[in-house]
């Protein structure tokens, strides 16, 4: 089921891209949305002030094991986003997903197909894949 609304998605790409079909727009739009997406993080903190970073060195004791240090590590997130916000940054991450089909459709290949690797090789790998 979850293959045909990668497929479904990627062929609405397909159908809708009609300006930017050069691998170069794509690559650069691609950017383009990657900085909206942290843009509109950023005016998360800075303008609306819904969230907040608390960034500090990680610490994390040097007898922790591989098990433990996840539960060590901060996300430096205080607060959590108004909707406002979270509607903005979602319309910016799906914009991010157009170009990211729009690349993957040009180069021919499958969202759902890299979805599936990647997820084979974080379960065979584990907790040792350190991502």
């Amino acid at each position: 089921m979850q293959d045909i609304l990668y497929e479904n998605f990627q062929n609405m790409v397909a159908d809708l891209l009609s300006r930017h079909k050069s691998i170069l727009d794509i690559m650069t739009k691609l950017e383009e949305s990657n900085a909206r997406v942290n843009r509109s993080v950023a005016k998360a903190v800075t303008s609306c002030g819904c969230i907040q970073l608390e960034a500090q060195k990680q610490k994390i004791p040097t007898d922790a094991s591989i098990e433990q240090i996840k539960e060590f590590m901060d996300d430096h997130i205080r607060g959590k986003l108004c909707e406002k916000c979270r509607d903005i940054i979602e319309k910016e991450l799906g914009n991010h997903m157009f170009y990211i089909a729009s690349l993957a459709n040009a180069l021919d290949i499958s969202l759902y197909d890299v979805i599936v690797k990647e997820e084979k090789s974080l379960s065979a790998l584990g907790k040792f894949h350190l991502k």
